[in-house]
């Protein structure tokens, strides 16, 4: 592929990717964000569109979820809002199988356009982990995936496998199945903020974190932190 059509396709996701952000943050009041009634509003006009069309409104979200992860989105802010709009348990169905999507879709444009980029930007730094996800790459890539990818960044624990060509079904399933844990506890955590913001008058940070709907899914994120711990311990030396 030419220089000039990298160049191309680079400044193509640019554009998109400003058009995008323009899009999700238009219309949100920036001075109005250190008001807590101000997502108490945005807490009931969310509710009352997303209860009016709720399957379209799955479709819409899961849509811009693909979206979001293909053009290199944080994991994160997106399964918060996941939790908070549709609950834990939907809220998780619809993160888990569209990140999966939009990960995947990342994956395979990056490793058809840009391989040889990818390869040069990571090789060195972690080829030894790619020694070990030759040896069985769905079973280490979904103990990844588990683990929170080792620490990377979310857009390049997707574009990882690329170093090791990894195969299409092996990668969305790993990844599908691998996200579970982590995009359950976010969503719960989204599903909290929402409860909190739902029944409270003002903030109070110590009444949000004595919230069961809080800090249950906390200690799990702790538990899973220690458990990814001893995970990477002993697979990823």
């Amino acid at each position: 592929m030419s220089k000039n059509f990298k160049i191309f396709l680079g400044l193509v996701y640019l554009l998109l990717l400003v058009i995008f952000l323009y899009l999700v943050f238009a219309n949100i009041q920036i001075n109005r964000l250190n008001d807590f009634s101000y997502y108490k509003e945005l807490q009931i006009i969310a509710e009352n569109f997303i209860t009016k069309n709720f399957l379209i409104n799955i479709f819409l979200f899961s849509i811009f979820t693909i979206i979001w992860v293909f053009l290199l989105g944080f994991g994160s802010p997106i399964t918060l809002l996941a939790g908070i709009l549709f609950g834990k348990w939907i809220g998780t169905a619809i993160a888990v199988f569209s990140m999966s999507l939009g990960a995947l879709a990342l994956y395979a444009t990056a490793n058809f356009f840009f391989r040889e980029i990818v390869k040069e930007l990571l090789w060195k730094k972690y080829f030894k982990y790619i020694q070990i996800f030759q040896k069985n790459e769905f079973n280490y890539y979904f103990i990844y995936r588990v683990i929170g990818g080792l620490g990377l960044p979310f857009f390049l624990q997707n574009l990882l496998p690329i170093l090791f060509n990894m195969k299409k079904s092996n990668y969305f399933f790993s990844s599908f199945l691998g996200f579970i844990p982590s995009i359950f506890i976010l969503c719960s955590v989204g599903n909290g903020l929402n409860i909190f913001i739902q029944n409270a008058e003002t903030f109070n940070f110590i009444e949000l974190i004595i919230l069961p709907e809080i800090y249950q899914p906390i200690l799990m994120f702790a538990v899973l932190i220690i458990i990814s711990f001893l995970i990477k311990k002993k697979f990823f030396k």
